[in-house]
């Protein structure tokens, strides 16, 4: 008899009605696009990274196709923590849970946005320290062990809503970095963010993106992802959300065996467009019923256990 299939997940006593959430910077700008992907199956749905100030973010080209994913320097852009309030007030009315991604120069400032944030209603906080192309934020205080938990365990005595920790995977020891979020009371952890990365136009001699370096996304860094999820799982025993290069059904199972509890989609969205939620739950539910799993829970971290 083939099973009926339950897809939702339950990610810091949050349940989401299925496993695939909005990454960061995908359709994260507005409220309204927020919302776009919210209706269109997204169990979840991750604002874009927002900071104290507006930022304006860098010159153009920011993205440019390469080999088998993307390659971007944004810089960040955004219009700032107060400023941004409305946008959230939007994308509410998806009816699934929003995620406030936030990043700042210092605790200082992350406890600021992360107040400023949680009043705006969201249900969880991620934490951006792990940006691979903007000096002072991101990577440079996320390969820390010691400043990832300083900041997080900050941010978590001041605010009531979950605290997730978005990942670099530019370091030698990721579990290290796990590690320290859990340890500092960091409730999940988002596993990976983009890799730092280069292209040179050949034709016109010079770096491709006007920042030179970007964070390299999609499917070509989706073994990297699956193997941080999985070392971090490990050691650590609070979940684990899984990104980086799911353009599928089957994508997205792989990093469940590793050990996720979720998984974000970012890329595809650029490749697929915003229907790639719907289709990558009709997989993960084929897949299911095909081998006889009938609930998500059934299927996290068993690659952990052969």
């Amino acid at each position: 008899m083939i099973p009926m299939v339950d897809l939702s997940t339950i990610v810091c006593g949050t349940k989401l009605k299925n496993p695939t959430m909005l990454a960061s910077g995908i359709l994260g700008e507005t409220g309204a696009s927020l919302l776009r992907a919210a209706k269109n199956g997204a169990g979840a749905v991750v604002t874009k990274s927002i900071g104290k100030n507006a930022v304006p973010g860098y010159a153009n080209p920011t993205v440019v196709d390469v080999e088998r994913g993307l390659l971007n320097a944004m810089g960040l852009p955004n219009p700032g923590v107060d400023e941004y309030r409305s946008e959230v007030k939007t994308a509410l009315g998806g009816n699934v849970p929003v995620i406030g991604s936030i990043f700042g120069g210092n605790v200082q400032e992350f406890v600021e946005v992360a107040k400023k944030m949680e009043s705006h209603g969201v249900s969880a906080l991620e934490l951006n320290m792990s940006c691979p192309h903007v000096k002072g934020y991101g990577a440079s205080i996320g390969q820390s062990a010691d400043r990832v938990f300083e900041i997080t365990g900050e941010v978590r005595k001041n605010v009531r809503v979950p605290v997730f920790v978005k990942l670099t995977p530019n370091v030698t020891d990721i579990v290290s970095i796990a590690k320290a979020v859990e340890e500092s009371g960091g409730n999940a952890v988002v596993a990976i963010n983009t890799v730092k990365a280069m292209n040179i136009n050949v034709d016109a001699k010079i770096p491709a993106l006007s920042n030179k370096i970007g964070g390299y996304s999609g499917c070509g860094i989706k073994p990297i992802g699956v193997r941080c999820v999985y070392e971090i799982a490990q050691e650590v025993h609070i979940p684990i959300i899984g990104v980086g290069g799911i353009m599928n059904g089957r994508d997205a199972v792989e990093y469940l065996m590793a050990g996720a509890t979720a998984v974000q989609i970012g890329s595809a969205v650029h490749y697929n467009g915003v229907g790639i939620f719907k289709e990558v739950c009709k997989e993960i539910k084929d897949w299911m019923k095909k081998n006889k799993y009938e609930k998500i829970s059934d299927i996290i971290g068993i690659a952990q256990k052969r």
